[in-house]
């Protein structure tokens, strides 16, 4: 098959429109012949100008997390996705959520929801770590710390204002897991505070974590 010939070496992250396009430069109209692919379902679109194999070609395709990546960049992957990758609650999330630079938006494309929240800089940068997914694909994803961060500031109507209530948030609402929290690097959470949103919710949930 000529997709799954010559796109083989190109199913470890979305493929780019330009990719595209010179893989399929001998034909005359390789737009049309895209569009084709994705009728055939032979491609996949996520969005404009990005896809993966499709279904027909029986060829891998990338992490989600590496595809949320590709999808809204500069962004890394966090929240509820990133805990979870980390084991630090038991769920297993549909939605991949990240923290973009960018605007906030989501996308819905045919292999799942990627959601996308507006970050500020200089806390934007924090506790961005690159995951190795498999050997070939490495992908920015928020730190343990960082997610958890992420979570109480990028979640509305989060306000931790006192050791009980910072307790139960973790480990009723989240459901996180305690021996996990016990792991995490307090000084480095606390080197953002002062660039932080939300500023005395994180120092309630450092100070709850330095009990436990």
């Amino acid at each position: 098959m000529l997709l799954r010939r010559r796109i083989r070496n190109y199913t470890q992250a979305p493929i780019t429109h330009q990719v595209a396009m010179d893989l399929l430069a001998e034909y005359d109209r390789p737009n049309d012949k895209i569009s084709e692919m994705i009728r055939r379902g032979e491609l996949i679109s996520l969005r404009r100008g990005l896809y993966i194999p499709g279904p027909e070609v029986d060829l891998p395709t990338p992490d989600p997390i590496l595809i949320a990546n590709h999808l809204r960049g500069p962004s890394y992957v966090s929240l509820e996705t990133a805990l979870s990758y980390w084991d630090m609650i038991p769920e297993r999330v549909v939605e991949v959520s990240s923290i973009t630079l960018k605007t906030s938006i989501t996308y819905n494309t045919p292999i799942g929801r990627f959601s996308y929240r507006h970050g500020a800089a200089p806390y934007y940068s924090f506790g961005i770590v690159r995951a190795e997914l498999t050997p070939q694909q490495m992908a920015l994803i928020a730190s343990p710390e960082k997610a958890l961060c992420d979570t109480i500031v990028y979640t509305s109507g989060v306000l931790l204002r006192s050791l009980s209530q910072t307790m139960d948030y973790l480990l009723e609402d989240m459901r996180l897991d305690e021996d996990a929290l016990r792991q995490l690097s307090i000084p480095t959470m606390q080197t953002w505070l002062a660039d932080a949103p939300k500023r005395s919710s994180l120092a309630m949930l450092i100070n709850t974590l330095e009990r436990l």
